[in-house]
């Protein structure tokens, strides 16, 4: 059969028909509540507040090793703190859990962990630089027993613990990252080292062919080259010299077999005067070349002084017949052989006077142009003297060129391998870089984290401080009477609004005009009160309070009312 939708008023009105129905069950539960709270074994937590200090040190300053998650050391604490071997001699000590140890020391243990409860929690504290309210980490640790004595001293026990740990954990945490920094600093230095090897040996065997010295080698190569030009230059200024000091010494030596055969003209005046103007040209020669301050034309002027006061002195006061029969001063011919024409001879050795004589020996020269030996003139002993030095000052600019030549070719060299070891000398480098810089940085974070190391075992690192000691609790935590009875109050709201719900569905009554419209389909065309008598009949006073129910049920009205369906 099909029920009527009910409304707000409907179940309002079987609220106040069922009060007593659903008030008795609530009332009921409420006192079952209290009365088991009285019954059950109290227990008593024990409460202890722990604030996490920063370090007195900046972290700028000193970096922290340690994890920042507190939330992980938190986690990672308490799994240590209530493992067996930390738990056991506290069951021990407080006779905790006398039941489950004769089970099993797990069993009395794992009833410890769940009277252990460890929560994050944030304290409210002003920083001195912003002065602003910043909210600094702390953490409760919280341990319930059936005594408040016992609970206080276990609380206090485990707190103790935390703040140990704590030490511990940041001392092994600093300890081991520099010991694992170490032994990579240790490994980063012998990679070094091998790079360093590699590096010297590359260096020893390209050296003077390294990127860094090709400006040098440049530098050099230019000097060189410069030095090779000046050295091939003089060389063939001395070849030229020496070709025209040649051809001299063959017209004079062609000019004194030629007048060896008249004494009348053994005298060797017209010579020295021919030598004379030679010398005269080459120091035009000269002063073309070079200027008035050059040592050699100096010098060149200066012997060619002196070769004319010889020839003055010879004509004014010698005989023909004399003076070609005396030998010229040892000194007149050095300072004839002195004055050789061009450069070559003030870079040569000593002067030569006489062929395979040293100037002033004393020895006449004496040569054999035609029969018997007769004076060699000092112009034909200066010219071979020059000869000579031009030869020896040819060779040791020779050897010169040749080793200048030598060098200019090592540089040569040196510049045309230097792109290939250019490049394998980056690929080292590279190496190197990587390596030094590797072994900086382990450098540096050893560094830090051995500072870390002294900080913690000087007790200026992030430590906890107790702010609330233990508590010794007043009250149990577990029952709390008001909770039971609360508890039982809404199970007996439940209980007695499901005994109303039977009730009203178990009642098929029609109570007002909506149920006779819904039930019957019909219009109502005029309410009647209900008319019986006020106490009822019957002998039971039973019946009597079941008709007053019904009475009250229904509408009630002064008088009748007439409602007229549409």
């Amino acid at each position: 059969m099909a029920t009527r939708e009910l409304g707000f008023d409907d179940y309002m009105k079987i609220a106040r028909r069922r009060l007593r129905v659903i008030l008795v069950p609530a009332l009921i539960g409420a006192a079952l509540g209290f009365v088991v709270s009285l019954v059950l074994t109290p227990e008593y937590t024990s409460e202890s507040l722990i604030l996490i200090e920063r370090p007195t040190v900046p972290e700028s300053l000193v970096p922290a090793v340690t994890p920042d998650d507190l939330f992980i050391r938190l986690a990672t604490m308490e799994e240590r703190i209530e493992s067996r071997s930390q738990l056991q001699p506290l069951i021990e000590r407080y006779d905790l859990y006398g039941s489950e140890r004769r089970g099993s020391m797990e069993e009395a243990v794992d009833e410890m962990r769940k009277a252990i409860k460890v929560k994050e929690t944030a304290f409210e504290d002003t920083n001195v630089k912003s002065n602003q309210k910043e909210p600094i980490p702390g953490f409760s640790v919280d341990f319930t027993a059936d005594n408040p004595r016992l609970a206080q001293q276990v609380c206090t026990e485990l707190t103790s613990m935390f703040m140990a740990e704590n030490l511990q954990q940041h001392e092994q945490d600093a300890k081991g990252t520099t010991e694992f920094i170490t032994s990579q600093l240790d490994d980063a230095k012998r990679q070094l080292d091998a790079q360093d090897a590699a590096m010297a040996a590359f260096k020893a065997k390209n050296l003077g062919a390294l990127p860094n010295d090709s400006q040098a080698n440049l530098q050099v190569l230019a000097s060189l080259n410069t030095q090779l030009v000046a050295v091939t230059d003089q060389i063939n200024r001395a070849q030229q010299n020496r070709a025209y000091e040649q051809s001299l010494l063959s017209e004079q030596e062609s000019e004194w077999k030629a007048s060896a055969a008249s004494p009348e003209d053994a005298n060797n005046l017209a010579v020295m005067k021919d030598q004379l103007a030679k010398m005269k040209d080459t120091l035009a020669i000269d002063r073309g070349r070079y200027t008035d301050d050059y040592p050699d034309v100096v010098k060149l002027k200066r012997d060619i002084a002196e070769l004319q006061k010889q020839i003055d002195a010879q004509s004014a006061g010698s005989s023909p017949s004399g003076s070609s029969s005396s030998p010229a001063p040892a000194g007149s011919a050095s300072s004839v052989a002195s004055g050789a024409t061009g450069p070559a001879a003030s870079k040569s050795g000593p002067a030569v006077t006489a062929e395979g004589a040293a100037p002033g020996a004393g020895v006449p020269a004496t040569g054999a142009p035609g029969s018997g030996s007769q004076i060699v003139p000092a112009s034909i002993q200066q010219l071979r003297a020059t000869l000579k030095q031009d030869d020896i000052f040819i060779n040791q600019k020779t050897k010169e060129q040749e080793k200048l030549q030598q060098q200019v070719k090592g540089y040569e060299g040196r510049l045309q391998v230097s792109p290939e070891v250019e490049e394998e000398y980056n690929k080292l480098s590279l190496g190197h870089d990587a390596a030094l810089k590797f072994y900086n940085t382990l450098l540096a974070n050893r560094d830090a984290s051995q500072m870390s190391v002294n900080l913690e075992s000087q007790g200026q690192g992030e430590t906890f401080r107790e702010l609330d000691a233990p508590d010794l609790p007043q009250h149990p935590s577990f029952p709390v009477w008001w909770q039971f009875a609360l508890g039982g109050l809404g199970a007996g709201l439940v209980i007695g609004m499901i005994v109303a719900a039977v009730f009203e569905l178990g009642d098929k009554s029609l109570r007002d005009e909506k149920d006779v419209e819904f039930y019957l389909g019909l219009p109502i065309l005029a309410l009647v009160p209900s008319i019986g008598v006020e106490h009822g009949s019957g002998n039971n006073g039973r019946g009597r309070f079941w008709r007053r129910r019904k009475q009250r049920a229904l509408p009630a009205g002064g008088a009748a009312a007439a409602k007229v369906s549409a």
